[in-house]
């Protein structure tokens, strides 16, 4: 990847990185439901006014089908069930978990065909971090941990295909916009289970975690995660889940007092490698070349005309 795509890989590892431990906290007291409306409504607003400013809202209700799409694929649904499945599970498990993102974005793009070719170093990338989940999952897997492992693997799928609707349907609209509509449909369809589940006190930790979760981590985040997809593409983009996921742990064991398991010590650096493969471009080594091959020859076949790039 170029210096750019690396800066916003990085700032997306971070940025990406720290909800797990917020959600767990914020989960003590809030419903998931009553979450993902207090994650998507304030990063709603925030944005109506730079939407506004930018002479966006035609686009926003040309467009406003698959950006409602967007939403519930990204957010609307996987966010409550992440929540859901961090009443039961660690951070710590539940960051690993979506390490899987990248290997249903490969298999999503050769259905496709649609997307750039991937070198045999990336599948390879993909192969040790898909090792290293499976290393991960088997260790924990018991008692009900099965059911909530299974509702992550649906926000999985919802962090796949999401990229691939902004590479594909949403590439011309403007970033803020995208996150704009995307969060203000959601919460207005999270709004009544809201209203019917608000608790009766809530902490300022609780308060705290959730702006955090809404002003950095939605609105900020998605910002960035738009333009990373511009650079590095929409497969390699999800690829950021396997350095976020270090920045999880980390957070996890750290903030949250989870423990250090020896599933952690031996899949986890699986994953980063398969992180340092699955993200590098393949180098092609240049052949030696003899003074009669610089000669110009006639050619004998006909000119094929020039393949128009393909979107991200």
């Amino acid at each position: 990847m170029s210096r750019r795509g690396w800066a916003y890989f990085l700032a997306m590892a971070v940025i990406w990185g720290i909800p797990y431990l917020l959600i767990r906290v914020a989960v003590r007291e809030l419903n998931p439901g009553v979450l993902v409306f207090l994650r998507t409504a304030p990063a709603a607003l925030l944005l109506a006014p730079l939407v506004v400013a930018r002479g966006q809202l035609r686009a926003l209700r040309t467009h406003l089908g698959w950006i409602a799409v967007f939403g519930v694929v990204e957010f609307g649904i996987p966010w409550f069930l992440m929540s859901t499945s961090e009443q039961h599970i660690t951070s710590s498990l539940t960051s690993l978990l979506i390490c899987c993102v990248p290997l249903f974005a490969v298999v999503a793009q050769r259905i496709r065909r649609t997307e750039d070719v991937i070198a045999p170093r990336r599948y390879l990338g993909l192969g040790i971090g898909a090792v290293g989940v499976a290393f991960l999952v088997g260790l924990n897997v018991h008692g009900g941990t099965l059911t909530w492992i299974g509702l992550m693997m649906l926000v999985c799928v919802g962090y796949c295909v999401g990229p691939i609707i902004l590479a594909t349907k949403l590439r011309d609209v403007d970033g803020p916009t995208v996150v704009m509509g995307a969060t203000a449909v959601v919460a207005l369809a999270w709004l009544p289970w809201a209203l019917t589940h608000w608790p009766h006190y809530v902490s300022g930790e609780t308060w705290s975690s959730v702006a955090v979760l809404s002003v950095v981590c939605t609105a900020g985040a998605f910002l960035v995660f738009f333009e990373l997809i511009k650079e590095v593409g929409a497969t390699r983009a999800v690829v950021v889940t396997y350095v976020n996921t270090a920045i999880a742990v980390v957070l996890g064991i750290v903030g949250l007092h989870e423990p250090l398991t020896a599933a952690i010590m031996v899949g986890f650096p699986l994953v980063l490698i398969g992180c340092v493969f699955a993200t590098s471009n393949p180098r092609v080594a240049a052949l030696p070349v003899s003074p009669s091959d610089t000669a110009p020859r006639p050619s004998r076949l006909r000119p094929r005309p020039a393949r128009a790039p393909r979107g991200h």
